[in-house]
């Protein structure tokens, strides 16, 4: 009986211990980053944006079907270079996908108007 007991206890341990594992790597994959600056390039055909931060870092940073575009025309159709976007993204692999785009440029544009 005391073999069965410890080979229970063994299962539950281990059974914990990767669902701790799995929870841990799930929450930083689902983590949102935010991103703000400069269109340095965009790839339309390949769905990417190159995005240069104030701090001159520069983010490559693809989008999908799932993206939503705020201040833009069709998706994103009116971005180019020189845009102000803000660009909420996961990572996952060491690739960024983007969540939510806004071309903050527009807004500014109003506000000073």
């Amino acid at each position: 009986m005391q073999i069965h007991n410890r080979r229970a206890v063994v299962f539950c341990l281990f059974a914990f211990a990767a669902f701790a594992v799995f929870t841990n790597a799930s929450a930083q994959d689902d983590a949102v980053h935010i991103v703000s600056g400069v269109v340095k390039h965009i790839d339309k055909d390949s769905k990417k944006v190159i995005v240069k931060a104030g701090d001159g870092t520069e983010h490559t940073i693809k989008w999908t079907g799932k993206t939503t575009w705020h201040g833009t025309k069709d998706g994103g159709d009116d971005v180019k270079e020189g845009s102000q976007l803000t660009v909420r993204y996961t990572e996952k692999a060491g690739e960024k996908t983007a969540v939510g785009v806004e071309d903050v440029g527009k807004d500014t544009k109003k506000a000073v108007q």
